[in-house]
């Protein structure tokens, strides 16, 4: 989900950082009418590939749906390896989950999977339960000022910046002063890099509505101007890089330096469950390991979780790694071929298909659904209000005939992709 808010006149949004009641009478009825379509809370139960059965009950016969929901990007999340990683981890300790605090006690195998993942990324790697919570470990910290040489940043964040990372905005707020730019404005940011001795920029890598950060720029402010830059690249792991260190990664050098931190998922790409923090140096590794508030309390990843990306490492360091991540581009070139999408011929595997009003994205959507295709219906507020759409994650799994039938779907939905202009603007690391 991506935050949306009002521009004003200098492209800055206007400073206040919630408004739920009205998110939630104003989307409330979307919400309803998805769910009264049966495209929303689905329950099923994993078959191959990215098929599921609709998971009722026995006395549900109706047939398989080809998935096009998940984002598992490398069809790693029903992996073998990955499954059979989980079980050994249990059975091996015989325990899921310590109830007790990082700052206290780990399981070894969480510091056998940091370990590996830090040679994989070239980083020091902390690994958490989740995304959402490495963001909340990571937020107070960066506004303290300690990872910028004691001097509190000017925090920017992008303006469509993941619900994960701008629901932090107010605990930033009451720490430093917030910014919120629109998005990808390389020039605004530039302007506050001028303004303000020390600044730290906010962003997605792979957007989870479609696009990327433009990262090669940002590293130009970053020289330039000493920009601190923290990137959730949740949406780009895996899929770029020898070891699949992700989309935001693959565009630094060797060292990642004391002014970058990357956020990733393991849940995603990865194939596992949980998330991380890449970071630069030994001095940023041991504030996290004291001072991030997920390592305070009982929410370290569990053990299968962490099993499962013991067994998702074993894939990335091996050849299949690049298998895939090969799948995945032809398949992604199959769909752009077939439905010119503002994401078009771009090397990242989510297209948005823009229906404007959310009326129209519902019973596209159904249809879809109908014709054997789950999609995600997407409107406010993970999207602007008027922009309604459907999102596809293409996943290296997919077959090629499945993306080529739902391309013959998606125009019989939503004929106007057909003349639709594709943008070109976005690029592969």
């Amino acid at each position: 989900m991506q935050q949306q808010g009002p521009l004003s006149n200098d492209g800055r949004v206007v400073s206040h950082f919630r408004n739920t009641a009205y998110m939630i009478n104003k989307s409330g009825p979307y919400f309803e009418a998805a769910h009264a379509a049966g495209l929303m809370g689905v329950q099923g139960r994993s078959t191959t590939g990215r098929n599921f059965a609709f998971g009722t009950g026995p006395l549900d016969n109706r047939p398989a749906v080809t998935d096009f929901v998940r984002c598992s990007y490398l069809g790693l999340d029903n992996h073998p390896l990955i499954v059979a990683g989980a079980i050994e981890a249990i059975e091996a300790h015989r325990s899921l989950h310590w109830s007790c605090a990082r700052t206290r006690l780990n399981f070894d195998f969480l510091s056998e999977l940091e370990s590996i993942l830090s040679e994989m990324f070239r980083a020091r790697v902390l690994a958490f339960s989740t995304v959402m919570l490495a963001n909340l470990g990571a937020m107070p910290i960066l506004a303290s000022g300690q990872l910028t040489g004691g001097r509190k940043p000017l925090v920017v964040f992008d303006r469509v910046a993941h619900i994960s990372l701008a629901y932090h905005k107010p605990v930033v707020a009451d720490e430093t002063r917030v910014e919120t730019i629109a998005h990808n404005d390389v020039e605004a940011l530039e302007r506050l890099c001028r303004e303000h001795p020390v600044v730290a920029y906010v962003c997605d890598g792979v957007y989870s509505m479609g696009g990327n950060a433009p990262v090669n720029e940002l590293r130009q402010l970053q020289e330039r101007y000493g920009l601190f830059l923290y990137i959730d690249d949740a949406h780009g792991i895996s899929l770029f890089g020898r070891q699949g260190e992700g989309f935001a990664r693959s565009q630094f050098p060797d060292v990642l330096g004391d002014r970058t931190i990357i956020a990733a998922s393991l849940g995603k790409g990865f194939g596992a469950s949980g998330g991380l923090l890449m970071l630069g140096t030994r001095d940023q590794e041991a504030v996290f390991r004291r001072y991030s508030i997920p390592y305070a309390f009982s929410v370290a990843p569990n053990l299968a979780a962490v099993g499962a990306a013991l067994g998702s490492c074993k894939i990335h360091r091996s050849a299949e790694l690049g298998e895939r991540q090969r799948r995945l581009s032809q398949r992604i070139e199959v769909f752009d071929r077939c439905v010119a999408t503002g994401n078009h011929g771009n090397s990242l595997p989510i297209r948005m298909i823009v229906a404007g009003s959310e009326a129209h994205a519902i019973a596209a959507a159904r249809e879809l659904l109908d014709a054997g295709f789950y999609t995600s219906v997407t409107f406010f507020p993970t999207v602007a209000q008027g922009c309604a759409g459907i999102r596809v994650c293409i996943t290296a799994d997919h077959q090629v005939r499945d993306i080529e039938r739902l391309c013959d779907c998606v125009l019989e939905a939503m004929p106007h992709t057909k003349s639709a202009t594709p943008s070109m603007a976005l690029a592969s690391p």
